[in-house]
């Protein structure tokens, strides 16, 4: 669906896309993670058509952005910026039916719309009396104006609350599954930690990494952490054990006892865990974030 080779930009001084491979397959929800700066709206614009690369080649759907055939192309796009510019002396669905002569599409979707997003409510009301959460839902609405093939949103959750993104990644998988690709940055990493099917982290304009969020633990080999509660107050004796297995970094909290394992260990971990049942009352495992991924990806190239 979507080919970047050898693609880079350059404003002025300032290389804000260096050399960027990447490819996104048909079908995904696909997640672009990186600092300010490190380029997520620069490779958006470029993807987009709205600006050129200075050397390598953005293909969509087949067609080289900026290219004869992109123009049919970008009829099936659908763009939410990450900061939404909308008219406030027009009312919501006044809006969407403005957007929607701009991108020839009929006027009978805008209500629907406007319900599927959580505004059919509102749509009488002045945009100016919107809530930032509200106008963030109408842009959304927009962006899925002709039932786009193809999504690019940027930042698409800001000023939503937690209702709101659950429902807007709701219809993300619902839109997906009627066979719509979809590419979203976020710098709520923990949000879309278990919602893309892969993502790529972005560093000085270059990629550093891409893959599922599980693959991504595996090339950074981070250590997985272990709470153990023991079922006595005396964790001394456990606590022993427990330094002659796997373990490192073990830190003792009444009757907690944390510790880490590499990866590589985890298994034989698990079973020194399991032949100490009979003084453990409970036990969690807490696989790396995606924060502390993204932390260990880039902390070293900062």
């Amino acid at each position: 669906m979507i080919e970047l080779m050898g693609v880079a930009k350059a404003f002025g001084g300032v290389r804000a896309i260096d050399g960027v491979d990447l490819s996104i397959r048909q079908g995904e929800l696909f997640g672009l993670i990186g600092r300010n700066g490190a380029g997520k709206s620069t490779l958006f614009q470029l993807m987009l058509g709205l600006v050129p690369a200075d050397a390598g080649e953005v293909r969509i759907r087949g067609e080289a952005a900026r290219g004869r055939g992109f123009l049919a192309v970008k009829r099936t796009l659908g763009y939410l910026p990450e900061n939404v510019v909308l008219y406030d002396n027009l009312t919501g669905i006044e809006t969407l039916r403005f957007f929607a002569k701009l991108k020839g599409v009929g006027l009978a979707q805008c209500e629907p719309l406007l319900d599927e997003v959580g505004l059919s409510g509102a749509a009488s009301r002045k945009v100016r009396e919107y809530s930032k959460g509200m106008k963030q839902r109408l842009g959304f609405a927009q962006a899925l104006l002709g039932d786009p093939k193809l999504l690019f949103l940027d930042e698409p959750t800001n000023g939503l609350d937690p209702k709101g993104i659950r429902e807007f990644y709701q219809t993300l998988r619902t839109r997906q599954q009627a066979g719509a690709t979809i590419v979203v940055t976020s710098h709520i990493l923990a949000e879309i930690q278990q919602r893309v099917d892969r993502l790529a982290i972005l560093h000085g304009g270059r990629i550093r990494a891409v893959g599922s969020v599980q693959t991504l633990r595996g090339q950074t080999d981070l250590p997985i952490s272990i709470d153990v509660l023991a079922n006595s107050d005396d964790i001394g004796p456990l606590e022993a054990e427990l330094r002659r297995a796997p373990f490192f970094n073990l830190t003792a909290r009444g009757r907690h006892i944390g510790l880490q394992c590499p990866r590589h260990a985890k298994m034989t971990a698990l079973a020194a865990l399991s032949s100490l049942s009979d003084r453990i009352a409970d036990l969690q495992i807490q696989e790396p974030s995606l924060e502390d991924v993204f932390l260990g990806c880039t902390e070293t190239m900062a």
